[in-house]
């Protein structure tokens, strides 16, 4: 197993790493709508919060030598359900044509009271 670790996302807030590699898949940590330069939470809007996190999940897969097109699964954990269109919005932007599986709940709460946490698994 690889411990993957790059400053184009934020640290882990906890006893964790960004993103592992085992056998050909890359599994990132959830990620919040944190900045990587400033540690600053995205909290509000929902659709630049969840570009957010999406970025933050391509940068850790493409430091494990993968890309976003070779994303296989996307989990998303909202805090309001409500916002499951937006979500969606942004999305079907970032991936375009790409359509990964997914999975997307809403939770009771999210570490730093974040709008929304994602994670994904890459092939390599």
């Amino acid at each position: 197993m690889k411990i993957l670790a790059t400053e184009k996302a934020p640290a882990a807030v906890g006893p964790y790493c960004q993103g592992v590699v085992t056998g050909n898949l890359v599994y990132t940590s959830g990620q919040l709508p944190l900045v990587p330069e400033t540690g600053e939470l995205v909290s509000d809007d929902i659709k630049k919060a969840t570009l957010q996190s999406l970025n933050n999940v391509k940068a850790i897969v493409e430091e494990a030598g993968s890309s976003v097109e070779k994303i296989v699964k996307v989990n998303i954990f909202l805090d309001n359900i409500d916002d499951f269109a937006a979500v969606n919005e942004v999305y079907a932007e970032f991936f375009g044509e790409h359509k990964p599986a997914r999975s997307c709940v809403e939770v009771a709460k999210l570490p730093k009271n974040g709008l929304l946490e994602i994670e994904a698994i890459a092939e390599l």
